[in-house]
């Protein structure tokens, strides 16, 4: 089974190679990251999110996930030294650097609990794997046509931020400014929750955050910084590696 939409802002495909998994796994999967994208988008008025950041709702009348989510946001920026922050002077909350990556890992316990063991969920570039292996692709952070590196996953996620698709995006919560020290930056992690909010923390910290992400349990790293010099963790499942 295969199926391919538009969600939160970018394409989301699925492929799920087990037989007796039908469009209605499917069907629940994409209704679940719709209903993210309207509960938890700081560009929707009615969101909950754009809702308790005006101060309509108390941290009291919170969800459960919007709640969870906002703990995830926290422990990222303790563990940056605020580098990582969805609070920025000036600007609304913007939890989506967690809220996509938890979503997603979400939506792919939906399928295993649907009985799927052979799978992969990309939403954006951003991808989940089970019953591997699958290899994956990850694009070079100045040539879209090209790739700088294919890495290898039997289960477990892979995740990218960098700065081709948006620009300068994403800031650094300690200076107020642009992120523009890292290129790109992968994080392996057991779960996509894991992996999307270390990539996104690790960029927003700059060069350093490199050894940071390295250092965190299960995470193995492929980063290209600003000089374009490559690094990598040993452990990172590397199947071709081309020099950026």
């Amino acid at each position: 089974m295969r199926r391919v939409e538009h969600v939160m802002g970018f394409p989301v495909s699925l492929r799920v190679d087990d037989e007796g998994i039908g469009d209605e796994v499917a069907d629940a999967l994409f209704a679940w990251l719709r209903e993210v994208d309207a509960r938890f988008s700081p560009f929707r008025p009615d969101s909950e999110v754009c809702r308790y950041d005006r101060g309509e709702l108390q941290l009291r009348d919170l969800s459960a996930d919007l709640t969870e989510v906002l703990d995830l946001c926290e422990q990222y920026r303790v563990a940056t030294g605020g580098a990582f922050d969805v609070r920025l002077p000036g600007r609304p909350l913007d939890p989506c650097a967690v809220v996509k990556g938890w979503s997603v890992q979400r939506a792919a316990e939906l399928l295993t609990a649907a009985g799927a063991r052979r799978f992969i969920l990309n939403a954006g570039g951003d991808v989940v794997v089970a019953g591997g292996p699958w290899r994956v692709g990850i694009r070079h952070p100045e040539h879209a046509d090209q790739l700088c590196t294919v890495l290898e996953l039997t289960d477990g996620a892979v995740a990218t931020s960098a700065r081709y698709e948006r620009g300068d995006h994403i800031v650094d919560g300690r200076t107020g400014t642009p992120a523009t020290g890292l290129l790109s930056i992968s994080v392996v992690a057991a779960s996509l929750t894991e992996a999307d909010a270390t990539a996104t923390a690790a960029f927003a910290m700059g060069p350093e955050g490199v050894d940071w992400a390295a250092a965190r349990p299960g995470c193995e790293v492929f980063a290209v910084d600003a000089e374009r010099r490559v690094r990598r963790t040993q452990g990172f499942p590397v199947v071709t590696a081309v020099a950026a």
